[in-house]
């Protein structure tokens, strides 16, 4: 989910610190940032491997993510040709347990879609650091997004292509090495 309203939002940061330290002595490292809650948002979605990545993958504006939306449009319609484009029938799909994710359904389809799938009955508990993506991809990539403020959401939509056209293979190199090591650790 990406923001028209910047990631820093001075009069909002947070810090957690004894009453007595006054905000502008913390190092500005360790103060939580926050956006406006009413912000208008893109929801996108991407594929990434060591072959390559996919383009970005907006979800239509307004639209609830459900098991449906996700198999039919996002899955069947946009996910699965991108990674086979990239990849032919030769990979691996992982997801984290979003309820869309782990819908029976879209269990099943993913099992008789992709070559081989990585079922919940194999996914750890909490461990959002497995979601190379969550964990690597989007932080990297909001870091060079919001170097410049957007107005609104097609200006929003506009920057997040930009931007995403200049990820380098070797970024998405380094978090499947990471991800490679937390899998085995």
């Amino acid at each position: 989910m990406f923001n028209v309203a910047p990631l820093v939002n001075l009069q909002n940061d947070k810090v957690y610190a004894p009453i007595s330290v006054k905000k502008h002595d913390i190092a500005t490292k360790r103060l939580l940032r926050t956006r406006s809650t009413f912000s208008k948002s893109i929801m996108v979605s991407v594929a990434v491997s060591k072959l390559g990545f996919t383009d970005l993958i907006f979800v239509e504006s307004g639209v609830k993510v459900n098991g449906a939306y996700y198999r039919v449009v996002l899955l069947q319609k946009e996910m699965l040709p991108a990674i086979r484009s990239i990849a032919g029938e030769v990979f691996i799909f992982q997801q984290d347990s979003a309820p869309a994710h782990r819908a029976q359904d879209t269990v099943a389809l993913l099992a008789h879609k992709t070559p081989r799938f990585i079922g919940p009955d194999l996914w750890p508990l909490n461990s959002p650091d497995l979601n190379l993506v969550d964990y690597k991809i989007w932080g990297y990539f909001q870091e060079q997004m919001y170097r410049s403020l957007t107005v609104d959401v097609t200006d929003l939509k506009q920057r997040l292509v930009e931007v995403w056209s200049t990820m380098k293979q070797r970024v998405i190199d380094e978090a499947v090495n990471e991800w490679q090591k937390l899998c085995v650790s």
